[in-house]
């Protein structure tokens, strides 16, 4: 069913949902500050506001899309928003959503918060998710019409939940990916290749897809049997790494983060247990 709704906020990530949006038949109001980052949009059918006021008051449906949440008091601020459904789906810390949902509901208007998690062009298709929660009710009124964007995976009424999972999702994917980039520097250093490199990292990212399950289950157990490998064990490998890095002149603080870890394993008195013990320094902020 058709759903008339207003999307600001124009870089990749919004033009991108806009476009789907209108391919699947909903009608769009958009405004963006750089008004002319709304021109190819508009060239598919989307209507151009003037200002956020006009934009906010032609829908009962608002996504956002914007840098993160102090945008959206910069946008929102003054402007008449009672009544209406504000699906904020850009990025920022769970506490700012608890904040910037008491921020709404003191203006009468109701938040959902979204972390979209994948690229402006996976947008739309099967392989995408967004992170949502809210309130289940608001939510499942506007649930066709997001599902568009991707596969919709509620969380629940808290309103932080969608940025933890988004934000927890990020720090995974953003320390791989910079760990991909100091390997493949560390080879490039003896003159090797990333091609030639390159099938050894899928191996390696490979069998990390097996550590998955050991690793949940030991942190939900709280059982770390050092039998197979330990922290002594981990930390001497991590030392080794950054030896490397250093040797071979390649920027080593990613490789000194994760042998700091490792020694404070060491001085937790985790010597013994599996690397997962490292769970509990991390946990606790050590």
């Amino acid at each position: 069913m058709s759903k008339p709704l207003t999307l600001i906020g124009l870089g990749p990530m919004g033009r991108a949902m806009v476009a789907k949006f209108l391919e699947h038949g909903h009608p769009v109001t958009v405004w963006n500050r750089t008004a002319s980052r709304a021109d190819e949009v508009v060239a598919k059918g989307a209507r151009r506001a003037d200002t956020p006021r006009d934009a906010v008051a032609a829908n009962g449906l608002i996504v956002l899309s914007l840098t993160d949440y102090a945008a959206m008091y910069d946008v929102l601020n003054g402007v008449p928003v009672a009544g209406k459904t504000i699906v904020n789906l850009s990025s920022d810390t769970p506490d700012k959503t608890l904040k910037a949902a008491a921020w709404l509901a003191e203006r009468g208007a109701e938040l959902v918060v979204g972390g979209v998690m994948v690229p402006p062009p996976v947008v739309g298709t099967e392989a995408a998710y967004v992170f949502y929660s809210g309130p289940s009710a608001v939510f499942e009124e506007h649930r066709e019409a997001l599902a568009v964007l991707g596969r919709t995976e509620y969380l629940g009424e808290d309103h932080s939940l969608a940025q933890l999972y988004y934000q927890a999702q990020l720090d995974f994917f953003l320390t791989a990916l910079s760990g991909v980039l100091h390997s493949v520097a560390l080879v490039k250093s003896a003159g090797i290749s990333g091609a030639e490199f390159l099938p050894h990292l899928r191996d390696n990212v490979g069998g990390l897809v097996e550590y998955l399950d050991m690793t949940v289950d030991a942190i939900d157990r709280g059982e770390h049997p050092g039998d197979l490998s330990n922290i002594i064990m981990m930390s001497a490998s991590a030392d080794h790494v950054v030896g490397a890095s250093e040797d071979a002149g390649v920027d080593a603080g990613l490789p000194k983060a994760v042998q700091g870890m490792y020694r404070k394993g060491l001085a937790a008195g985790f010597g013994r247990d599996n690397w997962t013990a490292l769970y509990e320094v991390i946990k606790a902020g050590r």
